[in-house]
Order: structure tokens, then sequence, then C-alpha cells
């Protein structure tokens, strides 16, 4: 058996760049960290040797690739050749659709225990490569490139998309004190809604291929990351935290689907109650809430915020790794 853990993301800056309508006109790039929210894969032979056994959130057995129904299963499966004999199951610490980057860090998780269980072992940007290749090109979901190359590299980082296609991934260096308290400064709350990321993906893409405002609007996001950059580098917590509400509101403005009026009420009221600012996570329109604020008003902003389930987290430092491997599997890739 193997099982890797692939983590899930937090992208604070930048967001929507990433997708190739953008980058082809002007870099785009992100500010983003992982989380300790994961997702698990497990790769064990199937005891028929002929079969496919697929469990996630629905249960299959299939008898050929092509019968596999989950299309990032089968598309993996295809372009690494297992032909069947195979059992794989994911666990995920966080709901799908919640803007935590979970569809990516399945691809990338996968991808990395197929490898695995092939005795094969590949670098994180290839990785992160081919998860963008399997879901963007192959797949065709109108998604960007940011959630992979989190997932696959981890740690803070300045991701950067070029129109050539390539990547460049910097982890931010700041100040261990400064870390400690953006960690400590971030609240998320589940909206208890989940949407389809591509839905809403679709429709700002098309507002920024249409409307020229809306371009310099996601042009004007992208300088924000370097204003992000340079003011942890400075180690100004709070600052990066106001910073994160004007891009949220402009962020607001490129489509309908980003907000509603329950959530913005929600976000006004956090703010009152003393957040420098916030956004909602991934694509918008539902998912997770994450504001910023001195720690002193954590209990203020929980009390303005009452219902919402809150998930403490912690930054992950790692991208996907192996993190269990049976001894037959050790010696199967030798």
């Amino acid at each position: 058996m193997i099982i890797t853990r692939s983590p899930f993301r937090v992208s604070f800056f930048g967001g929507g760049s990433d997708l190739e309508s953008f980058y082809r006109r002007g870099a785009g790039a992100v500010l983003s960290t992982t989380i300790d929210r994961y997702m698990y894969l497990s790769v064990h032979p199937y005891f028929d040797g002929r079969s496919i056994h697929v469990k996630y959130s629905s249960s299959e057995l299939a008898g050929a690739v092509a019968d596999v129904r989950h299309p990032i299963v089968r598309r993996v499966l295809e372009r690494l050749g297992i032909s069947g004999g195979v059992e794989i199951t994911s666990t995920a610490d966080v709901p799908a659709g919640t803007g935590l980057g979970s569809s990516s860090a399945f691809t990338v998780g996968l991808l990395n225990s197929i490898y695995a269980h092939t005795g094969r072992q590949i670098s994180v940007e290839r990785l992160a490569r081919e998860a963008c290749q399997i879901e963007i090109e192959d797949l065709k979901t109108p998604i960007g490139k940011q959630d992979q190359y989190a997932s696959a590299y981890g740690g803070l980082n300045l991701i950067r998309f070029f129109p050539d296609e390539s990547v460049d991934v910097t982890p931010l260096v700041i100040s261990p004190e400064c870390r400690r308290a953006l960690e400590a400064s971030l609240l998320m709350f589940y909206t208890g809604e989940q949407r389809s990321a591509a839905s809403v993906l679709v429709e700002q893409r098309q507002a920024i291929d249409s409307d020229a405002a809306k371009y310099a609007a996601m042009c004007r996001m992208v300088d924000q990351v370097m204003e992000a950059k340079a003011l942890l580098e400075a180690g100004d917590v709070a600052a990066f935290g106001r910073l994160l509400d004007e891009a949220w509101r402009i962020k607001r403005t490129l489509t309908s689907k980003i907000s509603n009026p329950a959530i913005d009420r929600v976000y006004e009221a956090a703010r009152a109650a003393g957040a420098w600012g916030g956004k909602l996570l991934g694509a918008g329109g539902g998912g997770f809430l994450l504001l910023a604020a001195a720690p002193t008003e954590h209990a203020a902003i929980r009390a303005a915020c009452p219902g919402m389930q809150e998930l403490p987290v912690r930054f992950e430092r790692g991208g996907s790794k192996v993190v269990y491997m049976s001894e037959e599997a050790d010696a199967r890739g030798r």
C-alpha cells in the first residue's frame, strides 16, 4: 500500500490571474500558503489483479480503465499506463467545493500515489505540471494553475504564471515573528455553502475578456501580490490584512457570482467587530470566509459570526508527499 498526503491551500492575493485567459495577456501572480488540512490518497493492489476499485464520495468497481466514472482517476490511470488490478481510496479533511483547492490536491496526490505505486519518483515541478495538464488540457476544466503548484510544492509562496506557460514558485522569506503573527491573525469560517469553482471562473474569465475595466481590476489584483509580499517582508501584518479588504472589494466587482448578500452581511459584521480584512477563499460563491485581525479582536469577531463553523488552521511548509509505503510496495518499486 502507498499513502500520500497533499495539503490544501489558502490563496491570499492574485486569484484568477492563473487563468490562461489572463496570463496570456500579461504575467499572473498569486500569493498563497498551504495549510494543515489534507487530501489523503491510498493505492493498493486489488486482489483479483484485473479490476479497478475506486472509493471517494462514491464507490466504483470497474473492469477496465475506460469504465471508471471519476474523470481524474480515469485520466491518471490512462496517462500512467495502469490497466487494472488497483484499489484507490481518497479521504479529505475538508469537503470539496469550499475554496481550498481540494480537486487539485486530489489530482496531485493521486499522481504522486500512482507514480510511487509503479516505483517511480518525479520532481515536484513535474508533479504540478502534469496535474495542470490533466485538469486543464485533458479534461478541459476551466480552472487555473495555482492550486496544483501550491499543493505539490507546499509552503508560503509567490507563484507567477507566464505567457509561455512556464510557472515560477518562489518561497516567501519572512521573519519567524511575522510568520507567527500572520498565522495567529487568521480566522476561517465555513459559510455552509459549497459551489463549483468552474462555474464562477467561467463567468469571471468572460468578464475579464470582454470588459476593459474588469481586466484593469484584475491587473490591480496582481499588483497587490507584490505589495503584500513587501508588507510581509517588512513584518506589517495589519497592513497585509487591510490590503486583503481592498482586494476583496475589487474581486466582488468582477462577477455577481463571487459573493452574495448573506456573505456580505457576515463580512461587514466581522469588519465592524475589528477585522482588518478578508475574503472568500477560492473562486468565490461560498466555501470558507477568511478573516485577518489582531488576536485580541478574535472573540468579538466570533460573536459577530454566530452559527458559523470555525476551522482552526495552521500553515504547512511541505507539499505532497508519500507518508506510508508498505514493505511489499517498497520491494515492488526496487
